[in-house]
């Protein structure tokens, strides 16, 4: 059976869409970071075998940068909008680096 890969636009993305959800629904902060972290690292290691460990090192930064935005940006815009907001620079900037490598043939 073939693995599906998970572009690491999605998996950001998702992370923090989903971290989020994760900790207000549940009440439990915790718990969302877990979510946030798992997620990071499963797209550092799709952005590493991608587009090498620079764009990896790059793209993690970001998604750490993203998340502590998130909370100042929630107090002019919103949590959700916020939240929203991230994922989406997260994940463009993550498609324009990628597609920016050049891939072996």
């Amino acid at each position: 059976m073939a693995m599906v890969k998970v572009p690491g636009a999605v998996i950001a993305a998702g992370g923090l869409v989903g971290g989020y959800g994760l900790a207000r629904w549940s009440g439990r902060r915790a718990l969302g970071g877990v979510a946030l972290a798992g997620a990071g690292v499963a797209a550092a290691r799709e952005w590493k075998d991608s587009a090498g460990g620079a764009a990896a090192a790059g793209l993690s930064g970001l998604y750490v940068a993203a998340f502590a935005g998130s909370h100042p940006l929630a107090k002019k815009i919103g949590a959700w909008p916020s939240v929203f907001a991230v994922a989406g620079g997260v994940a463009l900037a993550s498609w324009a680096v990628v597609r920016r490598v050049p891939t072996p043939r």
